[in-house]
């Protein structure tokens, strides 16, 4: 099994049952098949966030994730997930959700773009949904 990490950046946060979520990420690599080495979630921001979403993918809009592969498609995935702990909270509120929940559904959502999956399309929106869905009714 590869590494998974927690770490925040300029903010007070502290994720609960680390061990089991390094657990069910490890598992939801596992059942879509992909082999990783490392996966680098950072607790942090908007603002941050938002910096690095211009900086690196030229969008001036705030986003609650992040996923940035750091490794070639033939090796195992090594990556950096950036998720902003405001995006979720604000999110949780308006979806009418627990906090706890809408971060684990943002977990999840980085580990499946590491995976292959995408969503740009309405079709490809829906499948990540469900497999976020799925993947929530596990935890």
């Amino acid at each position: 099994m590869g590494t998974i990490t927690f770490n925040n950046h300029n903010i007070q946060f502290s994720l609960k049952e680390k061990l089991l979520i390094k657990s069910f990420i490890a598992r939801v690599f596992a059942e879509e098949g992909v082999v990783f080495k490392s996966v680098s979630y950072v607790f942090c921001t908007d603002e941050f966030l938002l910096k690095l979403n211009k900086e690196y993918l030229n969008h001036d809009t705030l986003t609650d994730i992040l996923t940035f592969t750091l490794s070639n498609s033939s090796l195992p995935v090594i990556s950096e997930i950036y998720i902003s702990i405001d995006r979720v909270k604000e999110n949780a509120e308006i979806l009418k959700v627990p906090f706890i929940t809408e971060l684990y559904r943002v977990m999840i959502h980085g580990v499946l773009h590491l995976c292959g999956y995408t969503d740009q399309t309405k079709s490809e929106k829906t499948i990540m949904r469900k497999k976020e869905d799925y993947y929530l009714s596990l935890i």
